[in-house]
């Protein structure tokens, strides 16, 4: 149980541990998984629901209606649809976002998975995400989910992050040693 492990801490933590216990006990870790992905996915699309979830103004009443609609309307159902109404009722949802993205790291250990995220300077065909996913998993020996983000900033080459561990091979940070070296030398 993820009890037993404590990977994540405060409200948002126990509420992620408690979910994703159940969900582990009754075979429903991945319909809650999909559930709270479509969940954000509201929220990501909907100011007015975010302002719910956001507001204190409102009451524990009617962000628990508001939800149960949402959640009816968007085909939610089950421990995920139970969860998000109790974190309403309880008044959490302000704390909803930490409470799934807490959750996703516990179903990612539980996978064995690990996520990198590698910045690049333009957008990566799929064959090179295919090899630069291959290579991590190698070097972890975890399954590695590839989250790649943009930058135009670091000229060529790549940063990957994993955890705690970074390795820069941008070209911007090589030119900045060559011309760090040069300055010494100078």
């Amino acid at each position: 149980m993820a009890a037993d492990d404590p990977i994540v801490a405060g409200m948002a933590g126990r509420y992620a541990t408690a979910l994703f216990d159940l969900a582990s006990e009754t075979g429903t870790l991945d319909a809650v998984s999909r559930d709270l992905d479509s969940f954000e996915r509201l929220l990501d699309g909907s100011p007015d629901l975010l302002r719910l979830v956001r507001s204190p103004a409102f009451t524990a009443e009617e962000q628990t209606r508001a939800v149960t609609a949402v959640l009816a309307k968007a085909k939610i159902g089950g421990t995920a649809a139970n969860f998000l109404r109790l974190v309403a009722h309880n008044r959490r949802l302000f704390g909803v976002r930490d409470m799934i993205r807490d959750f996703r790291e516990l179903l990612a250990r539980h996978r064995g998975e690990v996520t990198a995220t590698v910045t690049v300077a333009e957008p990566l065909a799929d064959a090179h995400k295919a090899e630069i996913k291959k290579a991590l998993d190698a070097v972890t020996g975890k399954n590695v989910k590839i989250e790649v983000q943009v930058d135009p900033a670091i000229i060529g080459g790549l940063v990957v992050k994993v955890g705690s561990r970074m390795v820069d091979g941008s070209l911007r940070t090589k030119l900045n040693a060559i011309k760090h070296a040069m300055k010494e030398v100078g």
